[in-house]
């Protein structure tokens, strides 16, 4: 609330990236951003608002979230915190990232998610690779051999010496993404 309280003051417009339904307790500081911050003049033509709020998802199994985001809220009380924030006036959507290799990137699950999006009000959808290194990528793999080790040779494959997916990957699951996004008749990005 404090540094909130900052960007009011200074009439700064702010984009929350948010796992936490925490947020709820900030709406009010949030709308008088939002009615009072300067958008900087090459975003005037673009933006209608000066608060964005993206809520971050990797899958919508509340099963699989909580071994990669444990201590974090499921994916359904994130969407509903979302839909709140929507319901309050907000500009909001939700960032599928980072969107998790052979689990919760199948073009069924991608559309399911884009479609969850706009069921709960969302703005604006996009997605993310995955991105592995240092201590994460050891830690990550740990999780995987622990949970899922039949998908280790894929990882390893897919990220081999780099710490994202391919380009392939990453453009592949940029297209699906923007294609259900036409298909549900959401907007894919902010702007």
């Amino acid at each position: 609330r404090k540094l909130l309280r900052i960007i009011l003051h200074y009439r700064f417009p702010v984009h929350v990236l948010t796992k936490s339904k925490l947020i709820l307790r900030d709406l009010d500081i949030l709308k008088e951003i939002d009615k009072k911050a300067i958008l900087p003049k090459d975003l005037r033509n673009k933006l209608n608002h000066s608060v964005l709020i993206t809520f971050s998802l990797s899958t919508l199994d509340s099963k699989v979230a909580k071994i990669f985001e444990p201590g974090a809220p499921t994916p359904r009380e994130r969407l509903e915190t979302m839909q709140k924030c929507k319901e309050n006036g907000f500009f909001t959507g939700v960032a599928y990232i980072p969107v998790l290799p052979f689990i919760s990137d199948s073009d069924e699950q991608l559309e399911e998610m884009v479609k969850t999006a706009k069921d709960y009000g969302a703005d604006y959808v996009f997605v993310g690779a995955l991105t592995l290194f240092g201590i994460g990528k050891r830690f990550y793999y740990k999780v995987l051999d622990r949970y899922f080790p039949n998908l280790l040779p894929n990882y390893r494959r897919l990220f081999r010496i780099f710490n994202q997916p391919n380009k392939e990957y990453q453009r592949k699951l940029e297209r699906k993404a923007m294609e259900f996004c036409e298909k549900c008749g959401i907007k894919y990005k902010i702007l």
